[in-house]
């Protein structure tokens, strides 16, 4: 094992020991399919939107593209909810908001997926369309409808109030805590 750099030596303030066997509790096969983390999750009855939001999760979480979560990349899914650097979350905001992946993010796909996250926290303070309105209405400076990857994170970190409101819908807190306390239900 060895030290293979500080930034895994300190992810959490558990010891990978502890994450390790949480992990392995909870999925014994050591991998984790979507059906399985929509069950620790306790996901039922959701909307089609909510349904396609924890897909989207699912597979930005699944780095190698194999269908499942190994323990490597539950690891660094969690390591980004909490210690990533904002250039980091911004990354991975863009590529769960992109979900057609053609490398740009229309005001569909945000509404689609700020109106799924509000299905799933059942927090619903923030209207969608108001959000993504003013996303684009201070970030889309070309006008196009449509947000690069450089322009979303070059306008949300220009824009104190639009760090705020991305920084608070995309708030997993809830889902840590499930997963954290293990299996919900």
């Amino acid at each position: 094992m060895g030290n293979h750099g500080s930034n895994l030596d300190d992810i959490l303030s558990e010891d990978m020991h502890h994450w390790y066997n949480m992990f392995m509790r909870e999925s014994p096969s050591g991998l984790i399919t979507l059906f399985e983390l929509k069950a620790i999750l306790n996901l039922k009855g959701m909307s089609e939107n909510a349904n396609s939001y924890v897909d989207q999760v699912f597979f930005t979480f699944d780095m190698d593209g194999d269908g499942y979560i190994d323990f490597v990349e539950y690891i660094a899914a969690i390591s980004l909810m909490l210690k990533g650097e904002i250039n980091q979350k911004l990354k991975w905001y863009f590529k769960l908001f992109d979900q057609d992946g053609n490398g740009k993010i229309d005001k569909e796909e945000l509404e689609t997926i700020f109106s799924a996250i509000q299905d799933i926290t059942r927090n619903r303070d923030i209207d969608p369309e108001e959000i993504v309105s003013l996303i684009f209405e201070r970030i889309d400076v070309n006008g196009e409808g449509e947000l690069t990857l450089e322009e979303f994170i070059e306008g949300a970190k220009d824009h104190e109030d639009i760090m705020e409101t991305l920084k608070n819908l995309m708030d997993l807190t809830p889902v840590l805590v499930i997963i954290i306390e293990g299996r919900a239900g």
